[in-house]
């Protein structure tokens, strides 16, 4: 599994996660890759994948590069974390159209549908979205608190 140390504040690069208890922020900077931020507010058990694809079709060695294989690993980890069952709720943000070109403008569309149906799939309800547009944004997931805030250069920071 690809957790980075929990030595916070941590930036999160693509392709990879990190899961951390009680304190700290994880942050990442996004364009058409999605992060997606889970969390469970009474254990303040958190979690941030910074993923690329949709789908790893079989590549099991890095496991939070594709939204299929980045999402249970992240369960997985957090759940380490806590003796008791954890009661996540997600954040998504990223899924930007960075590309003209006809398959890349899709894949962040395909990152966004992705992950929104597999967190369906595990019943793990999404409360924050910040998807789409055409420009990157930087993603903070905050341990202590849940909040995640979302900044797109020129524009006002927002929380999901």
């Amino acid at each position: 599994m690809s957790t980075r140390p929990t030595i916070l504040p941590a930036a999160i690069r693509m392709g990879e996660m990190a899961v951390a208890q009680s304190g700290g922020v994880l942050r990442t900077l996004l364009g058409s890759c999605v992060g997606i931020a889970l969390y469970d507010r009474r254990r303040r058990v958190g979690g941030l994948a910074h993923v690329v694809l949709p789908e790893s079709r079989g590549k099991t060695e890095t496991p939070a590069k594709f939204v299929d294989t980045a999402i249970p690993a992240l369960v997985e980890a957090m759940q380490a974390l806590s003796e008791e069952p954890l009661r996540l709720s997600a954040r998504i943000a990223g899924g930007a159209q960075m590309f003209k070109t006809s398959v890349a403008r899709r894949i962040g569309d395909q990152n966004v549908d992705a992950s929104e149906a597999l967190l369906r799939t595990m019943r793990i309800p999404i409360v924050g979205r910040h998807c789409g547009g055409s420009k990157g944004r930087r993603m903070t997931l905050d341990l202590a608190t849940g909040v995640v805030r979302v900044e797109i250069v020129g524009c006002e920071g927002v929380e999901i």
